[in-house]
């Protein structure tokens, strides 16, 4: 899985924020930058630049440095997992292999899915565990039935 850096700053953003206990509108008000662009920074839909970037972190009374860091952290982690979770499958599929059942796992292509524990890792809670980007999915209402009257 391919971590989007866009995705994993909203991530430490988001994390910031809510840690200490404030608001879109107010971290907006402070950085000086409008709610609804700041949103989708958090949910990494839109690229800060570095001036913004800059700008929130200093609303948030949270060093520049200290959210690449921990972004790079995070990134880093996930790409660990991935290469795990290809090597682990990858055996798999060749024990399939070797009893000449032919059958192969799902998690073959280095798909990753679910929420996993990074092992190894310490220190903040957001290189702990993650969620597939696929799990992002928005759920929708059911499509209403017609229904006949005799």
């Amino acid at each position: 899985m391919t971590v989007l850096l866009r995705e994993a700053i909203g991530d430490r953003l988001r994390h910031a924020r809510t840690t200490k206990r404030r608001t879109l509108r107010d971290i907006s008000r402070a950085a000086k930058v409008s709610l609804g662009y700041l949103s989708e920074v958090e949910r990494g839909q839109k690229e800060a630049s570095s001036e913004l970037l800059a700008s929130i972190c200093e609303a948030l009374d949270l060093p520049l440095g200290e959210l690449l860091h921990n972004v790079a952290a995070d990134v880093s982690a996930l790409d660990k997992v991935d290469t795990a979770a290809v090597e682990v499958d990858g055996s798999a599929d060749q024990r399939a292999a070797e009893r000449g059942d032919g059958r192969a796992t799902e998690k073959s292509a280095g798909t990753f899915e679910g929420g996993r524990i990074v092992a190894g890792t310490t220190g903040n809670d957001l290189a702990d565990l993650r969620l597939s980007p696929s799990l992002r999915t928005t759920i929708k209402a059911p499509k209403p039935k017609a229904v006949l009257a005799a």
